[in-house]
Protein backbone atom coordinates (compact mmCIF):
# COMPACT_ATOMS: atom_id res chain seq x y z
CA UNK A 1 0.00 0.00 0.00
CA UNK A 2 1.43 3.33 -1.04
CA UNK A 3 0.76 6.08 1.51
CA UNK A 4 1.70 9.61 0.69
CA UNK A 5 3.01 12.24 3.06
CA UNK A 6 0.83 15.37 3.30
CA UNK A 7 2.20 18.51 1.63
CA UNK A 8 4.40 20.84 3.70
CA UNK A 9 1.71 23.54 3.72
CA UNK A 10 -0.40 21.50 6.14
CA UNK A 11 -3.05 20.54 3.60
CA UNK A 12 -4.51 17.10 3.23
CA UNK A 13 -2.76 14.67 0.94
CA UNK A 14 -4.57 12.45 -1.56
CA UNK A 15 -5.14 9.68 1.01
CA UNK A 16 -5.76 11.81 4.08
CA UNK A 17 -8.96 13.82 4.66
CA UNK A 18 -8.56 17.43 5.75
CA UNK A 19 -10.13 16.71 9.14
CA UNK A 20 -7.30 14.30 10.02
CA UNK A 21 -4.45 16.70 9.26
CA UNK A 22 -3.02 17.96 12.57
CA UNK A 23 -3.41 21.64 13.29
CA UNK A 24 -0.19 23.50 14.07
CA UNK A 25 0.23 25.57 17.23
CA UNK A 26 0.40 28.72 15.11
CA UNK A 27 -2.96 27.93 13.51
CA UNK A 28 -4.49 27.19 16.91
CA UNK A 29 -3.19 30.45 18.32
CA UNK A 30 -4.61 32.39 15.37
CA UNK A 31 -7.97 30.64 15.70
CA UNK A 32 -8.05 31.32 19.43
CA UNK A 33 -7.78 35.10 18.98
CA UNK A 34 -9.32 35.75 15.54
CA UNK A 35 -12.64 34.52 14.13
CA UNK A 36 -12.28 35.22 10.41
CA UNK A 37 -11.74 31.54 9.63
CA UNK A 38 -15.29 30.75 10.84
CA UNK A 39 -17.10 32.78 8.21
CA UNK A 40 -17.71 32.48 4.47
CA UNK A 41 -17.64 35.21 1.84
CA UNK A 42 -21.15 36.38 0.96
CA UNK A 43 -20.00 38.02 -2.31
CA UNK A 44 -20.71 35.01 -4.50
CA UNK A 45 -21.94 35.21 -8.09
CA UNK A 46 -24.87 32.85 -7.49
CA UNK A 47 -27.89 33.87 -5.37
CA UNK A 48 -28.16 30.40 -3.81
CA UNK A 49 -24.49 30.42 -2.81
CA UNK A 50 -24.89 33.89 -1.26
CA UNK A 51 -27.93 32.72 0.71
CA UNK A 52 -26.09 29.62 1.92
CA UNK A 53 -23.07 31.69 2.97
CA UNK A 54 -25.32 34.15 4.83
CA UNK A 55 -27.07 31.35 6.71
CA UNK A 56 -23.70 29.79 7.54
CA UNK A 57 -22.41 33.13 8.87
CA UNK A 58 -25.54 33.64 10.96
CA UNK A 59 -25.09 30.18 12.44
CA UNK A 60 -21.39 30.77 13.16
CA UNK A 61 -22.19 34.08 14.92
CA UNK A 62 -22.89 32.04 18.04
CA UNK A 63 -19.11 31.94 18.61
CA UNK A 64 -18.64 35.71 18.59
CA UNK A 65 -19.48 36.21 22.32
CA UNK A 66 -16.64 33.81 23.13
CA UNK A 67 -14.20 35.99 21.19
CA UNK A 68 -15.67 39.11 22.83
CA UNK A 69 -14.97 37.66 26.27
CA UNK A 70 -11.41 36.65 25.35
CA UNK A 71 -10.59 40.09 24.05
CA UNK A 72 -12.33 41.84 26.97
CA UNK A 73 -10.24 39.89 29.48
CA UNK A 74 -7.06 40.61 27.52
CA UNK A 75 -7.99 44.31 27.29
CA UNK A 76 -8.62 44.59 31.02
CA UNK A 77 -5.37 42.77 31.82
CA UNK A 78 -3.38 45.06 29.51
CA UNK A 79 -5.02 48.14 30.99
CA UNK A 80 -4.29 46.93 34.53
CA UNK A 81 -0.68 46.12 33.70
CA UNK A 82 -0.27 49.52 32.03
CA UNK A 83 -1.63 51.35 35.07
CA UNK A 84 0.57 49.30 37.37
CA UNK A 85 3.68 49.94 35.27
CA UNK A 86 2.91 53.65 34.90
CA UNK A 87 2.11 54.41 38.53
CA UNK A 88 3.93 51.63 40.36
CA UNK A 89 7.17 51.41 38.42
CA UNK A 90 7.15 54.90 36.96
CA UNK A 91 7.85 53.85 33.37
CA UNK A 92 5.39 55.72 31.13
CA UNK A 93 7.08 54.60 27.90
CA UNK A 94 6.68 50.93 28.81
CA UNK A 95 3.10 51.46 29.96
CA UNK A 96 2.26 52.98 26.57
CA UNK A 97 2.80 49.57 24.97
CA UNK A 98 0.10 48.08 27.18
CA UNK A 99 -2.23 51.07 26.77
CA UNK A 100 -2.02 50.73 22.99
CA UNK A 101 -2.86 47.03 23.23
CA UNK A 102 -5.83 47.86 25.49
CA UNK A 103 -7.05 50.45 22.95
CA UNK A 104 -6.78 47.89 20.16
CA UNK A 105 -8.74 45.42 22.27
CA UNK A 106 -11.55 47.96 22.77
CA UNK A 107 -11.63 48.61 19.02
CA UNK A 108 -11.74 44.88 18.27
CA UNK A 109 -14.65 44.41 20.68
CA UNK A 110 -16.61 47.30 19.16
CA UNK A 111 -16.19 45.95 15.63
CA UNK A 112 -17.06 42.41 16.75
CA UNK A 113 -20.17 43.64 18.58
CA UNK A 114 -21.39 45.48 15.48
CA UNK A 115 -20.78 42.36 13.42
CA UNK A 116 -22.71 40.22 15.92
CA UNK A 117 -25.65 42.63 15.97
CA UNK A 118 -25.66 42.82 12.18
CA UNK A 119 -25.71 39.05 11.77
CA UNK A 120 -28.44 38.63 14.37
CA UNK A 121 -30.74 41.56 13.54
CA UNK A 122 -30.32 42.60 9.91
CA UNK A 123 -32.05 40.88 7.00
CA UNK A 124 -30.07 39.10 4.32
CA UNK A 125 -28.26 41.60 2.04
CA UNK A 126 -29.64 40.31 -1.28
Amino acid sequence: MDTKIPPAGGGAGPLQPASLVPTTFRQLLYRYWFFGWLFRDVNRPNLLERAAAWRHNQHQARWLPTYLRRWAVMTLLCFGIAALVEHGVGAPALSAVFYVQAALGVTFNVVTSVMLLGLKMLPAPF
